[in-house]
Protein backbone atom coordinates (compact mmCIF):
# COMPACT_ATOMS: atom_id res chain seq x y z
CA UNK A 1 0.00 0.00 0.00
CA UNK A 2 2.61 2.62 1.44
CA UNK A 3 4.48 1.81 -2.32
CA UNK A 4 1.94 2.25 -4.12
CA UNK A 5 1.16 5.84 -2.12
CA UNK A 6 4.51 6.58 -2.56
CA UNK A 7 4.72 5.99 -6.85
CA UNK A 8 1.02 7.70 -7.39
CA UNK A 9 2.61 10.68 -5.48
CA UNK A 10 -0.28 10.36 -3.02
CA UNK A 11 0.17 10.51 1.08
CA UNK A 12 -0.98 7.91 3.61
CA UNK A 13 -2.35 8.63 6.54
CA UNK A 14 -2.54 5.64 8.77
CA UNK A 15 -5.15 5.05 11.51
CA UNK A 16 -3.52 5.05 14.83
CA UNK A 17 -0.14 5.24 14.28
CA UNK A 18 0.92 4.62 17.88
CA UNK A 19 -1.52 1.38 17.81
CA UNK A 20 -5.73 1.08 17.53
CA UNK A 21 -5.90 -0.25 21.45
CA UNK A 22 -4.61 0.31 24.87
CA UNK A 23 -2.72 -2.92 24.54
CA UNK A 24 -1.12 -2.15 21.25
CA UNK A 25 -0.15 1.10 22.05
CA UNK A 26 1.38 -0.66 25.50
CA UNK A 27 3.33 -2.87 23.55
CA UNK A 28 5.02 0.11 21.75
CA UNK A 29 5.72 2.50 24.34
CA UNK A 30 7.42 -0.75 26.93
CA UNK A 31 9.33 -2.03 23.61
CA UNK A 32 13.05 -2.84 24.93
CA UNK A 33 13.85 -1.43 21.56
CA UNK A 34 11.99 1.85 21.96
CA UNK A 35 12.40 2.20 25.89
CA UNK A 36 16.03 1.84 25.15
CA UNK A 37 16.62 4.50 22.66
CA UNK A 38 13.99 7.49 24.35
CA UNK A 39 16.58 8.49 27.14
CA UNK A 40 19.47 8.66 24.76
CA UNK A 41 17.25 11.39 23.05
CA UNK A 42 15.29 13.22 25.80
CA UNK A 43 12.01 11.99 24.63
CA UNK A 44 9.15 9.67 25.14
CA UNK A 45 8.94 6.26 23.55
CA UNK A 46 5.90 7.50 21.91
CA UNK A 47 7.74 10.44 20.30
CA UNK A 48 10.54 7.59 19.61
CA UNK A 49 7.89 5.59 17.76
CA UNK A 50 6.49 8.17 15.79
CA UNK A 51 9.82 9.61 14.48
CA UNK A 52 10.72 6.17 13.19
CA UNK A 53 7.70 6.26 11.15
CA UNK A 54 8.66 9.15 9.42
CA UNK A 55 12.14 8.28 9.12
CA UNK A 56 11.38 5.25 6.87
CA UNK A 57 8.04 6.45 5.35
CA UNK A 58 8.48 9.45 3.18
CA UNK A 59 5.10 9.68 1.96
CA UNK A 60 3.58 9.43 5.33
CA UNK A 61 1.24 11.78 7.21
CA UNK A 62 1.04 10.89 10.90
CA UNK A 63 -2.12 12.04 13.29
CA UNK A 64 -1.90 10.44 16.23
CA UNK A 65 -4.86 10.96 18.58
CA UNK A 66 -4.03 13.02 21.77
CA UNK A 67 -6.13 13.81 24.95
CA UNK A 68 -4.07 16.63 25.95
CA UNK A 69 -2.41 20.12 25.07
CA UNK A 70 0.95 17.83 26.77
CA UNK A 71 0.11 14.89 24.40
CA UNK A 72 -0.16 16.87 21.50
CA UNK A 73 3.29 19.26 22.33
CA UNK A 74 4.80 15.71 22.38
CA UNK A 75 3.62 14.43 19.21
CA UNK A 76 4.36 17.50 17.24
CA UNK A 77 7.86 17.34 19.02
CA UNK A 78 8.59 13.68 17.34
CA UNK A 79 8.45 15.45 14.14
CA UNK A 80 12.27 17.05 15.08
CA UNK A 81 13.46 13.83 16.78
CA UNK A 82 16.58 12.77 14.05
CA UNK A 83 16.68 8.86 14.98
CA UNK A 84 21.03 7.51 13.86
CA UNK A 85 20.53 5.07 11.65
CA UNK A 86 21.52 1.92 14.23
CA UNK A 87 18.21 2.87 15.50
CA UNK A 88 16.13 2.95 12.72
CA UNK A 89 17.51 -0.50 12.03
CA UNK A 90 16.54 -1.43 15.42
CA UNK A 91 13.55 -0.05 15.72
CA UNK A 92 12.68 -1.71 11.91
CA UNK A 93 13.52 -5.37 13.12
CA UNK A 94 11.73 -5.09 15.90
CA UNK A 95 8.17 -3.53 14.14
CA UNK A 96 9.05 -4.35 10.10
CA UNK A 97 8.56 -2.15 7.81
CA UNK A 98 4.47 -0.44 7.69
Amino acid sequence: MLDECRAQGIAFVPFCPLGGSRHQHDAIRTNPVVTDIAPGHGTTPAQVALAWLMAIVDNVLLIPGTSSRGHLAENLAAGSLSLHNDEIDGLTSAFGTP
